[in-house]
C-alpha cells in the first residue's frame, strides 16, 4: 500500500524535478517506509511505499529487466503468486518477490489487458518507452483512487489530489456542477471532484497517453449480475466457501495485521474469518453522548465471544472538533458523512499496533444489504395504479404535516424508482437547494443528480428493482462515499485497509444469487446472514448493524453548536449559498423545530475543506503519523501468509 505520483510533458521536456518532490513530499503519510522517482524523457514518476510484501525488495519505480518499462504502484496483488508462476513459465526473470514486479511482465505480455488478470485493490501508471505511452490504471471497484487533471503544458496523475495542486497550472477552483450534486449525494461524484478540471479515473477503467495526449479511457470490466436458478442451500454454502477464499487471500502480508470490529455482521464475519486461520488484533470507537458508545460495548461482547485481542477508545467532542481540519486535510473532497471522522479515530488506534486492517466494507453492496433495497417489496402496491394516480397521491402528500404519519410512504409511491432512489446518501432536494444556492443550473448548463444517474439506469435496465439499486450504489455510494474515506482515513495514519467482501471472485459468485434470496424473510443479505450462522454466535449473527455512530445529532444542538454559527458567519461563500437560510437550519435543529443534522453538516465540512483548499486560511502540513514510529517499535515483521 502506497502513493504514486506522475507527470507527463507535453512540451515533450523533461519534467521539472522540483515540482515532482513537491507533488510526491504532500502524501509522505501514505509511504513512510520508503520513497523513489524516475524520469524517462517527458515523464516522471514519484512513489511512497509502506512496506507490505518483500520489505527488502519492492523499491519503486520498479523496471522490467532491460528498463523499458517502469512502474509505480499503489495496492496490493492477492493472485500474484500465481500470475508469477505463470509468467516465470512464459520465460520471465524475477529480481524481487514483490507484487509490483508482477505486473511489469504482465504488462509486456498483455499490454493494457494485464489489467482484465489482476485480483486485487490498485492504481498504478506504466511507462512503455518502447511504444512511448503512459497507461493508467484503477482496479475493479475502485478501492484505491486515482486523480488526473491536464494543463496547457502537461498531464499530471496521483493518489490525491494535494499532489496535483503542486503542479503548474493546476488552479483551486470550485467545480460549480460538482458542488450542486454535493449537496445531494454528500460527495462529489464520479468522474469531477470538487475541483474544476480534476478528476477520478472511474474504476474498472484504464487510461492511454500517447504522443502528448490522453488517447482514450477505457472501461475493462463492468458489474454483471447473473442469477442463476438454484436451490438456496447452494448459495449459502457458496458464500462460505468464496468468503473463506478471500479472506486467506487478503491475509498476504509480512507485517502486523487485524481487523476492525463493529456489531454488525460483516465485520464479525471477517474477524470469525481471520479466527480460524490465526489471533486476530481488533479495534473499535465509540462517542461520548447520545448513545455513541454502545458501539464499543456490542464490539467488546463481540471480541470476548470470538477471542480477539481488542482494543478500543472513546471519543470526546472536543477531540472530534479538534481533529476536523486535518481530517479535511486528508479528505481532499469535501465528503459529509459523519463516519468518516470515526473512521479516522479507529485507524489511528489501530496504526499504533498493525499495518494492514481487514473490513467489512462492500458487504452491503454485494449481498443485498441495505434496509432501503426491501423498499420495492414495500411499496409493490404502487405497480398496480397508473402513474397518474401515483402522481396526485404524491403530490397531496406532499401537503400534508411534515412527519405525519404515511406521509413519505405516499411520496416514495408517488415515484418512479429513478426519481426515489439516487444511491445511499439523499440530503438536499432540487427544490430546497434552488431556496439558498446562489446558482441556477439551467442558465450554467449543470447536470442535477438526475442526470447523473439516469447513465446507471440504462445500463441496468434488465435489472430488478432491488439489483437495479444495488447497481446505482456501486456506480456511486460505494466509490464516492465508503471506498473514498476508507482509503483516506487509513492512509492519513499509514494503515493499509483491505477489504475482503470487495472481492472480483466473491462478487462474481454473489452475482448469481437471485434477488429473493438477497432480500428474504423480512430481512436484508439473507445469504450471506444464513452462510455465518455456522461462523458466528447467534447473539452476533441477528444484531442490528450500527456501524461507527457519531452523535452528530446531540454536538450541533450542544457541544459543537457555537462552533458551527461561527464557522458559518466566518466563511466567505457568500457567492455560492445565502448563509442566513443555513443559519436559520443550525437554529431550527438546536430548538428541536426538525432535525437537520445532515443537511447542516453537509455544508459545515464544505465550509471547511474550502478555507483549507480554496481560501488557504488553514495550513496542514503533511507528515508521517507519531503512531508509526510506535509500531515500528513494537512489531517484528511476520513472515508472508
Amino acid at each position: 500500500m502506497c502513493g504514486i505520483v506522475g507527470m507527463y510533458n507535453k512540451t515533450g521536456q523533461p519534467v521539472d524535478q522540483n515540482v515532482l518532490e513537491r507533488m510526491h513530499a504532500q502524501i509522505v503519510h501514505r509511504g513512510p517506509d520508503d520513497s523513489g522517482m524516475h524520469f524517462e524523457g517527458p515523464v516522471g514518476l514519484g512513489f511512497r511505499r509502506l512496506s507490505i510484501i518483500d520489505l527488502e525488495g519492492g523499491h519503486q519505480p520498479m523496471p522490467n529487466e532491460d528498463g523499458t518499462v517502469w512502474i509505480s504502484f499503489n495496492g496490493e496483488i492477492y493472485n500474484y503468486q500465481e500470475l508469477r508462476k505463470w509468467l516465470i513459465e512464459r520465460g520471465h526473470q524475477f529480481q524481487t518477490e514483490a507484487d509490483t514486479e508482477v505486473i511489469v511482465h504482465l504488462y509486456e505480455e498483455k499490454g493494457p489487458d494485464c489489467v482484465k488478470e489482476l485480483r486485487g485493490m490498485f492504481a498504478f501508471a506504466i511507462v512503455d518507452t518502447r511504444n512511448d505511452m503512459v497507461l493508467i490504471a484503477r482496479d475493479h471497484f475502485g478501492i484505491k483512487p486515482c486523480y488526473y487533471t491536464e494543463t496547457t503544458d502537461s498531464i499530471v496523475w496521483g493518489s490525491e489530489i494535494k499532489s496535483l495542486l503542486e503542479a503548474p497550472g493546476v488552479a483551486r477552483d470550485v467545480n460549480p456542477e460538482s458542488f450542486w450534486n454535493y449537496l445531494t449525494f454528500q460527495y462529489a461524484p464520479d468522474p469531477l471532484t470538487m475541483f474544476k478540471g480534476i478528476h477520478k479515473l472511474p474504476a474498472a477503467h484504464y487510461m492511454v497517453i500517447k504522443g502528448g495526449k490522453i488517447k482514450e479511457i477505457t472501461r475493462y470490466w463492468d458489474l454483471k449480475f447473473e442469477p442463476e436458478d438454484r436451490p438456496l442451500s447452494y448459495y449459502i454454502e457458496g458464500t462460505q466457501e468464496i468468503l473463506r477464499n478471500s479472506v486467506k487471500a487478503h491475509m498476504n502480508s509480512e507485517v502486523p495485521r487485524g481487523a476492525f470490529l463493529s456489531s454488525g455482521v460483516d465485520s464479525s464475519t471477517i474477524v470469525s474469518l481471520l479466527k480460524e486461520l490465526e489471533q486476530v488484533k481488533t479495534f473499535t470507537v465509540g462517542f461520548e453522548g447520545a448513545g455513541g458508545q454502545s458501539e464499543i460495548a456490542y464490539a467488546r461482547e463481540t471480541a470476548n465471544i470470538l477471542g480477539t485481542e481488542h482494543r478500543d477508545t472513546i471519543i470526546t467532542a472536543k477531540e472530534y472538533l479538534d481533529v476536523l481540519p486535518r481530517l479535511m486535510f486528508h479528505q481532499d473532497e469535501p465528503i459529509a458523512d459523519p463516519s468518516a471522522i470515526a473512521l479516522y479515530f479507529v485507524a489511528e488506534l489501530a496504526s499504533r499496533y498493525i499495518t494492514v486492517v481487514l473490513s467489512g466494507e462492500g458487504a452491503d453492496e454485494v449481498f443485498g444489504g441495505y434496509t432501503i433495497y426491501r423498499e420495492p417489496l414495500s411499496l409493490k402496491m404502487f405497480d398496480y395504479l397508473p402513474m397518474s394516480m401515483r402522481r396526485t397521491l404524491g403530490s397531496m402528500a406532499e401537503m400534508f404535516p411534515e412527519g405525519m404519519k404515511g406521509r413519505s410512504f405516499l411520496m416514495r409511491g408517488g415515484k418512479t424508482l429513478q426519481e426515489r432512489f439516487v444511491g445511499n446518501a439523499f440530503i438536499f432536494g432540487e427544490q430546497m437547494k434552488e431556496e439558498f444556492v446562489r446558482m441556477n443550473p439551467e442558465q450554467m448548463g449543470l447536470r442535477r443528480y438526475l442526470d447523473i444517474t439516469q447513465p446507471y439506469y440504462d445500463r441496468a435496465a434488465k435489472y430488478d428493482d432491488v439489483t437495479k439499486m444495488q447497481y446505482i450504489d456501486f456506480h456511486t455510494w460505494l466509490p464516492g462515499d465508503i471506498l473514498m474515506k476508507a482509503d483516506k482515513m487509513t492512509m492519513a495514519n499509514s494503515l493499509e485497509l483491505r477489504v475482503p467482501f470487495l472481492d472480483k471472485e466473491v462478487f462474481e459468485f454473489a452475482a448469481k444469487i437471485p434477488a429473493q434470496y438477497r432480500t428474504m424473510n423480512g430481512t436484508t443479505k439473507y445469504v450471506l446472514r444464513e452462510a455465518v450462522r455456522d461462523i458466528l454466535p447467534k447473539e452476533v449473527a441477528e444484531r442490528p448493524k450500527l456501524g461507527f455512530p457519531v452523535p452528530t445529532r446531540h454536538w450541533l444542538k450542544k457541544e459543537h453548536y457555537q462552533w458551527a454559527r461561527e464557522l458559518i458567519d466566518a466563511s466567505p461563500i457568500d457567492h455560492l449559498i445565502n448563509k442566513q437560510y443555513v443559519m436559520q437550519m443550525l437554529e431550527d435543529h438546536k430548538n428541536g423545530v426538525r432535525d437537520n443534522a445532515r443537511k447542516v453538516w453537509t455544508i459545515l465540512v464544505f465550509m471547511m475543506w474550502h478555507q483549507i483548499y480554496v481560501e488557504r486560511s488553514v495550513t496542514i502540513t503533511p507528515q508521517v503519523p507519531p503512531t508509526v514510529k510506535t509500531r515500528r517499535e513494537h512489531n517484528a515483521p511476520l513472515a508472508a501468509y
